[in-house]
Formats: structure tokens, C-alpha cells, sequence
């Protein structure tokens, strides 16, 4: 919410105070902050603003290449801002929950059980997140259209999958012209190379392409359990439907676009490519359409025109953040190798992919580095950093407890604390990681993904 002696001005509902603040003086907002009475005067809300309590249970599936990497940022700043818990991977899975294994308790830290918020990368198994996540628990997740999604796949991971290392020359359309020349599906990293969305939702990546019966089945199952399937094409207005969803404030989805590629690191799909990879992806294709068209259905319920208006607002306001951050400019963002800031440097997958990140400038305040810093921060380096403080946190609340008398004592008040689905506006919240339908939860050892 905006505070100080332009608040008021902030929540105003007259058009003038919103043209004020949006057009003639982006600085009196700082930050990019967007008031609760500025989203209800101009977009889709129904009710008085603050009315529900926001929503803090959420699995977000975080899908390959669909720009599920800001999303997650979104969700981790959320977190901290609401004094949430979120599930990290152990240590033995790295940053991701020991992905491409479907996923199971086991590979939760335990300093980040009992979570509100999981969403790092995993292969979805309902049955093993529901003996961690909350009851009332919302699932969310984002596809991608099939074409653009595995030239991004086939670039990235050029390097890792042997199905795409064997391609002579790199070459999308060789691997397209003859796939299963190259294509090994029980090799490690082969989901990557075919129908990698059904694989990371549970499904069967390698289903025979005639079985219609089995996409159908499995699109039914996760229309079940997810309450919303963002399209990566249509980012903001994904964003719109999750703060309805959610209850939440228009402040709360803003974002900086993260893991991006430089467009020398894009191939160009020549024509009669993409058809080929939605014939060779085609349950990721037919799962993409149904959900696509779902979407639509959902910002049409919400209404186009209150929808637009709140994307205007959500533009608006990307704009006054970005120049709070970055001096009154709009960014530049730039190679690894000439990004200060360790943390700020994003993971490079080979050399031939080159990611771009940012880094703020010297001659911004203190408060705006403070406050810009984590929407730039690279998905692994806030990783480390959020498991970093939440074992603090754990520690130091493990510390603070009264002495128990038995080990059975000490694991009924832990499973019956309380669970904090909800986020009331006047105050943070307090603080406390198969197909889509069932699965059976893995009791190995995690290694390494």
C-alpha cells in the first residue's frame, strides 16, 4: 500500500488523482505501488477492498521454459513480505526437489515443513504434497504454447539432454525431421525432449500419439486439482486471474521478467516446424489448447474490459518500479559476466545460451536497493538466501521452546500447530516444501538431479 504524505492521493478514487499519479508524477508512488482503492475504482472488484483475507496456501507447479522463474520470484517476495513459510529442497537436491524424481515428502528441508508456499521445480505428485501442504491448499500452474516452449528446451538444454546432444550440428530441424533417431525416453534427462509439461504434471510423456483417450483423461485430472493454469503468452493477465483468485493486491503481482535469453540465443522457427513439434509433443499440445481456451473462459467470467483496465494498472505501475530501481531509466539487462553482484549473476546453461540479468545502479537510495534487490535475484541465489533465513528462524524458534519430555511429545505439538492459510491487509501473517489425480510417494534417498 502507498503511505506516506501522498497516500491518501494514492487511494483516491477520482480519475484526476489517477491520471496524477499514473501519468503526470510516477514518483509519487515509489516503487511501483498500486493502492487497493486504485484496483477497485478501475478494475474488476465486486467488493470493498481488503474485504477477504488473502490467500497463502499455494503448490505452484513450476513448469520448464513457460516464465515460471518470475512467477516464483513473485511467490518468494510474497512470502518474506507476509512472513510465510516456504519449502526448500534438501541440500542432496540442490535447488530443485530432486527433479526429474517425481516428488515426495522426504525431499523437503526440514527446517521448511509445515510450509505455506511451495514452488520450486518438482515433478507433481498430489498425493506425496498433501502430506505436506495445508487442507485448504490452491494449486496453481503455467504452460506454454508447444512451438516457442521446445525451441526454448531444445536451446537451453543443448548441452544436458543426450537426446539433443546427438543432433548433428545442433540442428532443430534434424532432431524434428527424424526424432526418434535421437530420442532415448529412459534416459535421465529425456523429458526435457518430448512432452515435458505432461511429465512435470505427472503424466506419461511418452503415451502413444493415437491415444486420445489418455489426453483426455489426464487434462480431466489436472482441470481437478489446479484452480488456475496460467498461459505464458498472456503473463499479466495470468496475473489478474491469481489476484482474484487470491484475494490479493495489485502490488503484490508486480515483477521484473527474469531467465531471459538474449534473441542471438533464439532460433527462428522456419515454417512447417511448429507443426511438426506439436505432432511430436502431442499431449503438451493438446493440453495447451484445452487449457488456453479455459483460460479465455475465465478472463471473459471476470470480464475483457475490467480485466484490460487492471493490465493497464499492473503496466503502469511495472513502470514506476522499474524507474525507481534503475535511477528513472528503463533497464538494460545484461550478460552474466558484467553483472557486479554475484547473487544478481543468473545460471548460464552452456555457451552457446546466454542469460541475461540485471544489476541496480550506485546512485539509488539505500531503501530502493533494499527494495529492488530481490526482484532481479536470480532463482538460485534466492533460494539459498530464503532457505538461509528460514533455518535462522527455525533455530532460533527450536530455542526458544520448552524442554519436552518425550520425542512423542515433542512430534504431536509440532503436527498440531496451527496452519496460517490467510493474510489479513492490516498485519503480516505469522510465521510458522505422479498424475495430477494420485500418486505414490517415493521413500528413497534423494540425490542429486
Amino acid at each position: 500500500m502507498a503511505s506516506g504524505p501522498f497516500g491518501s492521493m494514492c487511494a483516491a478514487g477520482a480519475w484526476f488523482a489517477w491520471w496524477f499519479l499514473n501519468v503526470a508524477n510516477w514518483r509519487l508512488c515509489p516503487y511501483g505501488r498500486v493502492s487497493n482503492m486504485e484496483a477497485f475504482h478501475f478494475g474488476c472488484s465486486h467488493q470493498s477492498p481488503g474485504a477477504k483475507p488473502k490467500h497463502t496456501n499455494i503448490v505452484f507447479l513450476k513448469t520448464h521454459k513457460t516464465a515460471s522463474t518470475t512467477m516464483q520470484n513473485i511467490l518468494f517476495r510474497f512470502a518474506e513480505l507476509n512472513n510465510l513459510t516456504v519449502a526448500m529442497p534438501v541440500q542432496a537436491c540442490g535447488h530443485q526437489f530432486c527433479y526429474p524424481r517425481s516428488f515426495s515428502s522426504h525431499f523437503v528441508h526440514l527446517h521448511t515443513l509445515r510450509p505455506n508456499l511451495i514452488t520450486n521445480h518438482m515433478r507433481f505428485n498430489k498425493t506425496a504434497l498433501q502430506r505436506v501442504m495445508p487442507n485448504d491448499t490452491i494449486y496453481i500452474t503455467i504452460l506454454r504454447e508447444p512451438a516457442s516452449m521446445f525451441e526454448s528446451l531444445f536451446t537451453y538444454y543443448s548441452r544436458h539432454c543426450m537426446s539433443f546432444r546427438r543432433v548433428p550440428n545442433g540442428s532443430l530441424e534434424a532432431f524434428l525431421a527424424e526424432p526418434l533417431r535421437y530420442y532415448r525416453p529412459q534416459e535421465i534427462e529425456s523429458m526435457y525432449a518430448r512432452n515435458t509439461l505432461t511429465f512435470d504434471l505427472g503424466g506419461d510423456k511418452d503415451n502413444s500419439i493415437k491415444d486420445l483417450a489418455y489426453a483426455q483423461n489426464f487434462v480431466a485430472d489436472v482441470e481437478k486439482v489446479f484452480s488456475l493454469v496460467m498461459i505464458s503468452e498472456y503473463f499479466d493477465e495470468s496475473l489478474i486471474l491469481l489476484r482474484h483468485l487470491l484475494s490479493w493486491d495489485l502490488e503484490d503481482i508486480l515483477y521484473v521478467k527474469l531467465n531471459m535469453r538474449t534473441e542471438s540465443s533464439k532460433k527462428r522457427l522456419s515454417p512447417g516446424l511448429p507443426e511438426k513439434i506439436r505432432a511430436w509433443n502431442s499431449i503438451d499440445a493438446y493440453l495447451y489448447d484445452y487449457f488456453n481456451t479455459s483460460f479465455w473462459d475465465k478472463l471473459s467470467d471476470l470480464g475483457l474490459d475490467c480485466v484490460a483496465k487492471e493490465v493497464q494498472l499492473l503496466r503502469q505501475a511495472q513502470e514506476r518500479l522499474m524507474r525507481s530501481c534503475f535511477g528513472g531509466k528503463m533497464p538494460l539487462p545484461r550478460p552474466a559476466a558484467e553483472i557486479k553482484n554475484k547473487d544478481l549473476r543468473p545460471w548460464q546453461p552452456s555457451d552457446k545460451v546466454d542469460i541475461v540479468g540485471y544489476d541496480l545502479p550506485v546512485n539509488i537510495s539505500r531503501e530502493a536497493q533494499e527494495h529492488c534487490l530481490k526482484y532481479i535475484m536470480p532463482e538460485i541465489s534466492y533460494t539459498r538466501i530464503l532457505l538461509h533465513s528460514q533455518s535462522l528462524q527455525h533455530r532460533r524458534s527450536y530455542q526458544n521452546r520448552p524442554v519436552q519430555k518425550s520425542h512423542t511429545l515433542q512430534q504431536h505439538i509440532r503436527t498440531t500447530l496451527p496452519r496460517h492459510s490467510q493474510v489479513h491487509r492490516s498485519q503480516p501473517g505469522p510465521s510458522v516444501g505422479q498424475s495430477p489425480g494420485s500418486g505414490t510417494e517415493s521413500k528413497s534417498t534423494p540425490k542429486q538431479s
